[in-house]
């Protein structure tokens, strides 16, 4: 019986620690996380208003994909370095500009 309780300790213990090491991982970049929901949201708001042309809207997804593929590189060995995050939100803040840039630009759809 006592063997039983102490595999199911240590069971409980590595199961807590691998679910708590996926919480870290997926809590490393909420900031850029968050800012690339609301840059899409912009993105499809532009495109259905008629701020964006399909072209524009294509080009600036293709634009948060590079940061996504970005993130996911930074992330590879499970920890998001200072300079790593510093590069992200700078291509993210470029980005930023750009579709302010293409929905306020006049063209029509």
């Amino acid at each position: 019986m006592k063997a039983k309780t102490i595999i199911g300790g240590i069971f409980s213990i590595i199961v807590l620690g691998m679910s708590f090491q996926a919480f870290a991982q997926s809590k490393a970049t909420p900031g850029i996380a968050m800012t690339q929901v609301v840059q899409a949201a912009r993105i499809k708001q532009g495109e259905n208003s008629g701020e964006l042309t399909r072209r524009e809207a294509r080009k600036l997804r293709r634009k948060q994909q590079k940061v996504q593929r970005m993130k996911w590189k930074a992330k590879e060995d499970g920890r998001v370095t200072a300079k790593e995050r510093k590069k992200i939100r700078k291509a993210q803040k470029k980005n930023s500009r750009r579709i302010y840039r293409k929905k306020h630009n006049g063209a029509i759809k």
